[in-house]
C-alpha cells in the first residue's frame, strides 16, 4: 500500500505532554504540599509491555498498563520509574539497538483492549537514558502497539499504531520516519475501524516488516473483534508497498494476529489467529518467511480472548522455542506442536521477554505484574517492589491510624494502614475478597467491611472481630424484571442510617440490615433501552461475556448527608435521578443539564455537605469516543444545573470530592490526574507533587486528618496528608507577603516501637505520615535576597530551636519533631556514641518566628499530650525539669572543655609542663583522650556517662527511674567536683584572663 499522507511533528522543545500537564501556577500555588504513595505492591498491575536491554543483561524496561515506565538496573529485582511526568498508560517501550544506553521511545495507550483501559497521548522520546523526554508526534493515537528501529539505521523508524477503542480514527496504521521522528509518513492504512495490532522486522533483512491489521471496536455494552478488513502484511521495501500473506489461513473474517520472527531464523514466522471457525483458530506457523503457512496448536490456552492475549514471543536462541501469552501462559519446546502451561503466577500474562545472557531467565508481564522465571518458565518469582494496583473504588474509615479500602483490576478487595511503623509494605494489607474488586465501605459503628466482585455475583458482608463471612448480594424475586447489575456494581451506606445498604441494579435496593433483607424502592431509572441489551453476543469473532459491558444499570449512588430522604443515583446511559421522599417518586434531571451529549455516562454523584438540595455530577463519555470532561452541580435539587469546568482540566472526568468545610474547595479526579479548585471551579490548578498524571477513579476525604485519599488505576493509593492550608486560600492571602495558615493543637508525638529492618530490600514500602509538626506558610514571592530565619521560641521570646526555612513562592511546609535545640557536646578525640541527642519540649503554648529581612512573622500554635497517656501531671514536670538540667549540664560540660583546650594551648606555648599535666589529666576525667570509638573505646568518663542519661532520659516518653534519678546526683557530684577542680587550676595560672575566650551564650549559639 502506497504512503497517504505525511505527519510533521515541531520538535523543537522539551515538552511535558499536554499543556495541562505544565500548569506552572499550580505548582506554585501548591508549593511544598506533596503527594506520597502508600501502595500496594504485593498485588501490583497489569502489564502492557516487558523490553531487555540488547546487551546489558541486567537492565529490564517494563510498560504498565496505568502506572508509567519502570526500569530494573539489577535483573528485575527491583524497578523505579523513569516517565513519571507524562502520560501513564504505555503500549510499548523500545530502546534503540544502536545506541540503547540513551535512546528510548515510549508509545503511549495501552493495547489490551479491556473495557477499563486507560488511554495514550502520543509517541515519547529520551535521547538521554530517560531523565528528559520529547513527545514526537501521534496525539490522537490513543494507543501504540508497538515500535521498532532499524537495527542498521538509528533514524529509520516504525511505529504501529493501534488508535482509538471506542470511535473511528484517521490516525490508524503503520508509520515511518527516515529522520529519527521529527517527521513521519504514514505507509500502511485501511480505514478508520482498523488499527495496526503488531508489527515485527527480519533482523537479517530490516526492508523486510510484517504488520498485523486488526479490525475492532468497543462499546459500552458489547466488544466486536474482527472482520473483512482484518489481514497479515508483509513488506520487502521498507513500507512502500505492501501484501497479504495470507495462503493457509482460514477463510471468512479474521480477528487479531499476532507475529513474531525467530531471531536465529527469519524464515520461521509464527501467528496466532483469531477466525470465524473454532477449529481454524489458533497458532500458525511459516518456513518460508510468509509463503505459506500450516495450523499447528488448536489449545483453549492459544486461543482464548484473542483481544486480551495476542503476545508471541520467539526464543532468541532456539526457532523451536515459542511462549504464547494467555490465562496462564503456555510454552512449546517443538517448534508449537505442543505446549504445555507456564509455571503458577497471577493469571493473565500479556508479554514475555527472555534474558539476552540465559534463556532459562525469563521475565513475564501479567495482570498481576512482573515475575522472574531462573528454570525456563517452570517456576515464578514475583517482583515486589512495583506498585501499580489498579484501584477502582477506596473508601476510608475513623480509625487511628486509619485504615484505606478498596477494590483491585483483577486482584480481589484490600484494605490496609495509611500509616505504619518503618512504612506500610505487603504484609499490612488484609484481603476481602477475591475477583475483580469494586467499591469496599467499612460499617460506620461495627467491625464490618461490604466488598463485592463483578456484577455483584457476590456481595460480602465481613464480620472482622469474629472472621464470619456471609453473602448478602440482592437476589431476582418473582416480583421484579431480570436484574442488571453493571460489573463495576454501586454500593452505598446511609449517612444518618449505619445498618442502612443501597445497591444498584436498574432499580436502587435497599436494606435496612446490612443486607440480610433487600426492598427495592424505586422504578427502573435506566432507559432500559433494549438494543444496548445483548451482552451474550459481545466478542465478535470470539464470544467474551465477561460481564464487563453490562449496560442501562445504575452507577452511582448517593444519599445526602443532612437528608435521608434524599437519594441521588446515576446511569450507566446518561440518567441522573432524583427522590426526595425516601423512594416513594422520582425525578429524572438529565433533560436540565446543559451541552450533556445524551445517553453519557454519569461516573459519580457527589451529595453536599453543606445543603441537601446541592450535588456534583460527573460524566464520562470516553466509551463513546468523547474525551471532552463533564461536571456540573446543581443548587436545587437537579432543577438546573452548571458547568464547573474550564479549559485547564484536561482528560475526562470520573470523580470529584468536595470539602467538608469549605465548599469552594473542590478536588477533581480526571483520566490524567488531580485538579484542584480553590473557588468553587472558577479556575483549576493541576496537583503535580510527586502525582504522577496517573488515571484517578476515586478520591475520598478523611475528616478528623484531612486528608485527600486517592484511588489510582495504576499507581495504588496516593495520599496528600492535611489539605487544611487549601481551605484558607484566597486572594487576600495570596497578596499578602507571607501567611501562616492556622495549625490545630498538636498531639506531641511520644511513641515509638521496633519497626523490622530486613525483608523489604527488594519491596515496595509505603510512605507513612509524618508525626512531627509542620507549619505552613504561604510567601507571595520567592525569598532570594538578605537573610530569613525561623525559630521556635516560647511566648517569652526564649529560642527553643532554629530551623531553615522554605524560601518558596506559594506554600511552604517546615516540620519540627517537638524537639529542643541539641546541646553543645564537649570536644573529645572520638565521638560520644550517645552524645547527640535531644529531647521533646514540654506541651504548653509557643509560637514559630519568621525573620525574613527586617520584617517578623508571628504565628502562636499549641502541643499537647496525648489524652491516653498514662502519665500524671507531676510525671512530667520530672521529666521535663530532670532532661533540662541534663541538657544545661552538657553544654556547661562543652564548655568547661572548651576552656581547658584554651588553657592547654596555652601551657603548651610557653612550656609549662607541670600545668599541662595537671591539665591533661583533667581532661581525661571529662572526654575520651585516646582510643577509638569502636573497639578501641576508653573507659567511660564524664561526658559519656552524661551524654549516656541525657540520651535514655531524652528518648523515653516515661518519667526518669529512680536508677536514673540515683545516676544523676552521681554525674552532678562528679561534675561539681571536675568544675571546683578546674576553678583552682585557673588560679594558678598567670595571666589567664588574657586568653581571648566565647562568652557561654556565644559558645552554645544562643548569641
Amino acid at each position: 500500500m502506497k504512503k497517504l499522507f505525511t505527519i510533521v511533528v515541531g520538535a523543537l522543545l522539551w515538552v511535558h505532554g499536554t499543556s495541562a500537564q505544565q500548569n506552572t501556577n499550580g505548582k506554585q500555588l501548591f508549593g511544598d504540599i506533596s503527594a506520597r504513595h502508600i501502595g500496594p505492591a504485593g498485588m501490583s498491575g497489569r502489564i502492557n509491555d516487558m523490553e531487555v536491554h540488547p546487551t546489558n543483561s541486567r537492565i529490564i524496561y517494563t510498560g504498565t498498563a496505568g502506572g508509567g515506565v519502570w526500569r530494573s538496573k539489577d535483573g528485575g529485582a527491583t524497578f523505579k520509574p523513569i516517565f513519571d511526568e507524562y502520560c501513564q498508560s504505555i503500549g510499548a517501550v523500545t530502546l534503540d539497538p544502536n545506541n540503547p544506553n540513551n535512546v528510548i521511545y515510549v508509545g503511549t495507550g495501552e493495547t489490551w483492549t479491556r473495557n477499563s483501559v486507560s488511554i495514550g497521548d502520543g509517541l515519547y522520546k529520551s535521547v538521554d537514558g530517560g531523565s528528559n523526554w520529547k513527545k514526537i508526534g501521534f496525539d490522537k493515537s490513543e494507543r501504540i502497539a508497538n515500535i521498532i528501529v532499524n537495527p542498521n539505521n538509528s533514524d529509520e523508524i516504525y511505529v504501529a499504531v493501534l488508535g482509538a477503542l471506542w470511535s473511528d480514527s484517521e490516525e490508524r496504521g503503520v508509520y515511518k520516519s527516515l529522520d529519527g521522528g521529527v517527521t513521519w509518513n504514514k505507509i500502511l492504512y485501511v480505514n478508520q475501524k482498523t488499527g495496526a495490532a503488531d508489527l515485527a522486522i527480519d533482523p537479517s533483512n530490516p526492508n523486510i516488516i510484517y504488520a498485523s491489521m486488526w479490525e475492532f471496536r468497543r462499546t459500552a455494552w458489547g466488544f466486536d473483534s474482527g472482520g473483512e478488513n482484518s489481514a497479515l502484511y508483509k513488506s520487502v521495501d521498507g513500507g512502500t508497498t505492501w501484501n497479504k500473506i495470507h495462503n493457509g489461513f482460514p477463510e471468512g473474517k479474521l480477528g487479531r494476529l499476532a507475529i513474531a520472527v525467530a531471531p536465529t531464523n527469519p524464515k520461521v514466522l509464527y501467528t496466532v489467529i483469531e477466525a470465524e471457525e473454532e477449529k481454524k483458530k489458533g497458532l500458525y506457523r511459516s518456513n518460508d518467511a510468509g509463503k505459506n503457512w500450516e495450523q499447528l496448536n488448536n489449545d483453549f490456552e492459544i486461543t482464548v480472548r484473542p483481544f486480551y492475549f495476542s503476545r508471541i514471543v520467539v526464543d532468541p536462541r532456539d526457532e523451536n522455542v515459542v511462549v504464547k501469552g494467555g490465562l496462564s501462559g503456555s510454552i512449546s519446546r517443538d517448534g508449537g506442536k505442543t505446549f504445555r502451561n507456564l509455571g503458577f503466577m497471577h493469571s493473565d500474562i500479556h508479554d514475555i521477554a527472555f534474558s539476552i545472557k540465559d534463556s532459562d531467565i525469563m521475565y513475564f508481564g501479567t495482570d498481576g505484574g512482573v515475575y522472574r522465571s531462573w528454570d525456563g518458565g517452570a517456576t515464578m518469582e514475583i517482583v515486589e517492589n512495583l506498585p501499580l494496583s489498579q484501584f477502582y473504588h477506596i473508601s476510608v474509615d475513623d480509625e487511628t491510624p486509619y485504615n484505606v479500602y478498596g477494590g483491585l483490576q483483577d486482584n480481589g478487595s484490600w484494605y490496609g494502614p495509611s500509616s505504619s511503623s518503618g512504612g506500610i509494605n505487603a504484609g499490612d494489607w488484609n484481603s476481602i475478597g477475591g475477583g475483580d474488586g469494586f467499591r469496599v465501605l467499612k460499617h460506620p459503628k461495627k467491625n464490618i467491611i461490604y466488598s463485592e466482585v463483578y456484577n455483584a455475583e457476590i456481595v460480602w458482608r465481613y464480620d472482622v472481630d469474629k472472621q464470619l463471612v456471609k453473602t448478602v448480594q440482592p437476589l431476582q424475586t418473582k416480583d421484579a424484571d431480570k436484574l442488571r447489575f453493571n460489573w463495576n456494581p454501586p454500593m452505598a451506606i446511609s449517612n444518618t442510617q449505619p445498618d442502612r445498604f443501597y445497591m444498584g441494579s436498574q432499580y436502587l435496593h435497599k436494606s435496612e440490615d446490612m443486607g440480610d433483607t433487600w426492598e427495592i424502592i424505586s422504578p427502573d431509572l435506566t432507559t432500559n433501552d433494549v438494543s444496548k441489551q445483548g451482552q451474550k453476543d459481545s466478542g465478535g469473532l470470539s464470544t467474551d461475556n465477561s460481564g464487563a459491558e453490562n449496560y442501562t444499570t445504575i452507577f452511582t449512588i448517593a444519599e445526602s448527608p443532612l437528608d435521608e430522604k434524599v437519594i441521588w443515583v446515576g446511569t450507566d446511559d446518561g440518567n441522573v435521578q432524583i427522590t426526595q421522599d425516601g423512594g416513594k417518586t422520582w425525578t429524572n434531571t438529565v433533560a436540565n443539564i446543559p451541552s450533556l451529549p445524551k445517553n453519557t455516562w454519569c461516573y459519580h454523584i457527589e451529595a453536599s455537605t453543606f445543603n441537601s438540595g446541592t450535588a456534583y455530577a460527573v460524566f464520562e463519555g470516553h466509551n463513546s469516543g468523547d474525551m471532552t470532561p463533564y461536571t456540573y452541580k446543581t443548587t436545587d435539587f437537579g432543577k438546573t444545573w452548571t458547568s464547573i469546568l474550564t479549559d485547564e482540566v484536561d482528560g475526562f472526568v470520573r470523580n470529584i470530592q468536595e470539602d467538608y468545610v469549605n465548599p469552594d474547595l473542590l478536588f477533581l479526579g480526571t483520566e490524567f490526574g488531580l485538579y484542584i479548585t480553590t473557588n468553587g471551579g472558577k479556575n483549576w490548578n493541576k496537583f503535580t507533587n510527586n502525582m504522577p498524571p496517573v488515571a484517578l477513579h476515586f478520591i475520598d476525604l478523611q475528616k478528623a486528618t484531612n486528608d485527600l485519599v486517592m484511588g489510582t488505576h495504576g499507581r495504588g493509593v496516593i495520599i496528600i496528608d492535611d489539605i487544611s492550608p487549601l481551605r484558607e486560600i484566597n486572594e487576600e492571602i495570596i497578596s499578602k507577603d507571607l501567611h501562616f495558615f492556622a495549625n490545630a493543637p498538636t498531639v506531641i508525638n511520644e511513641k515509638s516501637d521496633f519497626a523490622a529492618n530486613f525483608g523489604s530490600e527488594t519491596q515496595f514500602v509505603g510512605a507513612s505520615k509524618t508525626k512531627d509538626m509542620q507549619f505552613k506558610y504561604h510567601l507571595q514571592k520567592r525569598h532570594t535576597f538578605g537573610k530569613m530565619t525561623l525559630q521556635i521560641q516560647d511566648m517569652s521570646g526564649n529560642v527553643i530551636n532554629e530551623l531553615g526555612p522554605g524560601k518558596s513562592k506559594g506554600i511552604n511546609i517546615v516540620t519540627w519533631d517537638f524537639s529542643k535545640k541539641m546541646p553543645k557536646i564537649a570536644k573529645g578525640k572520638t565521638f560520644t556514641r550517645s552524645g547527640f541527642a535531644t529531647h521533646t519540649v514540654a506541651a504548653g503554648s509557643y509560637k514559630v518566628v519568621i525573620k525574613k529581612g527586617k520584617k517578623i512573622y508571628e504565628h502562636p500554635f499549641e502541643l499537647v499530650y496525648d489524652e491516653n497517656s498514662s502519665l500524671s501531671e507531676e510525671d512530667r514536670k520530672l521529666k521535663n525539669e530532670t532532661a533540662e538540667k541534663l541538657h544545661d549540664m552538657t553544654q556547661k560540660l562543652a564548655y568547661m572543655v572548651y576552656e581547658v583546650d584554651e588553657l592547654i594551648a596555652k601551657a603548651t606555648a610557653t612550656n609549662n609542663k607541670k600545668l599541662l599535666t595537671k591539665l591533661t589529666d583533667l581532661k581525661k576525667t571529662l572526654v575520651v583522650t585516646t582510643g577509638d570509638a569502636y573497639v578501641g573505646a576508653a573507659p567511660p568518663e564524664l561526658r559519656g556517662k552524661m551524654a549516656a542519661l541525657y540520651s535514655k532520659v531524652a528518648a523515653t516518653y516515661d518519667k526518669p527511674s529512680t536508677s536514673d534519678l540515683e545516676n544523676l546526683e552521681i554525674i552532678s557530684e562528679n561534675f561539681a567536683t571536675a568544675h571546683k577542680d578546674f576553678a583552682k587550676l585557673k588560679k594558678k595560672i598567670k595571666n589567664s584572663e588574657d586568653i581571648e575566650l566565647q562568652s557561654f551564650e556565644e559558645f552554645v549559639g544562643n548569641k
